[in-house]
């Protein structure tokens, strides 16, 4: 070929490169940790409002049953990026994930998308498919956080937040001009343990909170999992997650104790400065306050967060051929049925938020349909014109996000959580929500739990529990009917058993130790991003 002729494919190629730009949808996905629907209010929270996150919904779509497929933060990040359950993907519980394995950034890449992840990545090993990347180290810190880049450790002073968010736009800003995006901007906030930064820390300090109904629930009929768990409000907030000052005399692993230390009995200097000591169902209220102001504030900085990105886009003219994804890679606990954090399948742990919002997406939908995270790779794929490999067990939501009503699509969720002995001391267990109904099995128990949640939302009665109940033809046919749709999902989905026991687990860790990188000092947003090109 000439010389003349290889300019003219170059400039072809160029021309149907920057085409492609313009014609195909950048894609941000900004993704927090631990983030419940209950403190979003487009889903109607009851504790805090959310103006900028409340802004992506009324600009786009907003799934009302959108739910993830096992609970917790590594696995769901596994989830995320291959759309596979954790039994194929081999990310069960907090594992390293195998960063040679096919992913959904390395087909957008292929199609002709820079791609990049900013932020918490949590899966152990270096991210792959991504042109440029700059992740926290495992969970990360709250304030003056490390992150890696290819080869090295850098440190940024300041909140993670807000970090984060500029990291997000200084990436923007510098990105090839040529080529269409996919960022991946993934927050730390809202994780415990719950240090939001000074402005919102101000903003909610000593306000106090409507409680769930279920805060003191007593688990009278679901005897199976939740009387043992370590992680109520009432028992299981430490020191350390109540923010409690030790003794200035205490060093090292003494001090350590302190902290750790759960206690049923607190000594409280109450807003007027008085103080009084607390027990008992006073000590829960004040338990829960104290949890949901730090809580909230971190939200409220997310929030702040995802205000900012949405001002550059607008101010850079981006927000018009950008789709914005506001998701969480877990459901969470404000203290219904007792509980803080995730991992139990009942409703607040298993519903995620998923806002999406952008061109062809019409202003306030409300999608109904059972979608899950191992839709969002596909999903991804789709908007980008690329092809969603057979390996992908999701399916895009294109088609919802349009608008459409596919007839075919599913009708029911199966879901299934392995980490037992964890750090919480939940139960593994699977099982099948359907829009009417969920079972519930823990299979090392071998004992179940069925409720009607259309006539029982806050699953407090588990009708398997008496045994004159379980005999009524409705409820055993209803038991009957989800146990085999649980078998069917199993089948369609290839969940033999792969990591039922803890000695099926892989090996490695999530949370490090990264030992090959180097301390690179400490660096303005601006220079981390540049220490992530070239990759």
């Amino acid at each position: 070929m000439s010389k003349r002729l290889l300019a003219f494919a170059g400039a072809l190629f160029a021309t149907s490169l920057a085409g492609a730009a313009t014609t195909r949808p950048n894609i941000l996905w900004i993704f927090s940790d631990d983030h419940a629907q209950n403190a979003i209010s487009a889903y109607g929270s009851k504790v805090n409002r959310t103006p900028n996150i409340d802004r992506l919904a009324a600009e786009g779509a907003r799934f009302t049953n959108s739910f993830v497929t096992n609970s917790i933060c590594t696995p769901s990040r596994a989830t995320l990026i291959t759309g596979q359950y954790s039994h194929l993907n081999g990310v069960p519980v907090f594992n390293r994930f195998d960063g040679s394995r096919d992913n959904v950034a390395k087909h957008m890449q292929a199609a002709g998308y820079h791609t990049g992840i900013i932020g918490k990545w949590h899966l152990g090993s270096d991210p792959t498919g991504f042109d440029r990347w700059i992740v926290l180290p495992g969970q990360g810190q709250y304030w003056n956080p490390a992150f890696l880049v290819p080869g090295g450790r850098v440190t940024i002073e300041g909140h993670v937040t807000d970090i984060t968010t500029q990291l997000g736009i200084e990436w923007m800003e510098t990105r090839p001009k040529d080529k269409p995006f996919f960022l991946m901007l993934h927050q730390k906030a809202p994780h415990r343990s719950w240090e939001p930064d000074l402005k919102n820390k101000a903003l909610f300090k000593d306000k106090t909170f409507p409680e769930p109904a279920t805060l003191r629930d007593k688990y009278e009929t679901r005897p199976a999992a939740l009387p043992e768990n370590k992680q109520t409000v009432a028992r299981d907030l430490t020191r350390r997650d109540l923010k409690l000052e030790p003794p200035a005399d205490l060093t090292g692993p003494a001090r350590n104790q302190w902290l750790t230390f759960k206690p049923m009995e607190l000594e409280v200097t109450l807003p007027d400065g008085t103080k009084k000591t607390l027990t008992g169902d006073e000590l829960v209220r004040w338990k829960y306050n104290r949890y949901l102001q730090d809580y909230l504030a971190c939200v409220q900085g997310v929030d702040d967060g995802v205000g900012k990105v949405l001002e550059y886009l607008d101010r850079t003219g981006l927000a018009k051929n950008t789709i914005v994804f506001y998701c969480a890679d877990n459901g969470w606990y404000l203290g219904e049925l007792g509980l803080y954090d995730k991992r139990f399948m009942y409703e607040p742990g298993l519903h995620v938020p998923l806002i999406a919002r952008g061109p062809g997406i019409k202003a306030g939908s409300l999608p109904a349909q059972f979608v899950a995270n191992i839709d969002w790779a596909p999903t991804f794929l789709d908007l980008a014109g690329a092809a969603i490999p057979a390996w992908m067990q999701g399916r895009s939501l294109v088609p919802l996000l349009h608008g459409e009503s596919p007839r075919d699509w599913r009708t029911t969720l199966y879901y299934r959580y392995y980490h037992d002995p964890g750090d919480h001391n939940t139960a593994s267990h699977f099982g099948v929500r359907t829009p009417t109904h969920k079972l519930i099995y823990y299979w090392k128990k071998d004992q179940y739990e069925l409720f009607d949640i259309t006539k029982d939302p806050t699953e407090q009665h588990n009708l398997l529990f008496s045994p004159a109940e379980a005999k009524q033809p409705a409820v055993a046919k209803k038991f009957a009917e989800l146990k085999a749709e649980i078998a069917r999902l199993q089948k369609l989905y290839r969940d033999e058993n792969q990591y039922a026991n803890r000695e099926q687990w892989p090996a490695g860790s999530a949370d490090g130790p990264f030992t090959d990188k180097q301390p690179l000092g400490a660096k303005t947003v601006a220079q981390a991003i540049a220490a992530t090109a070239g990759q």
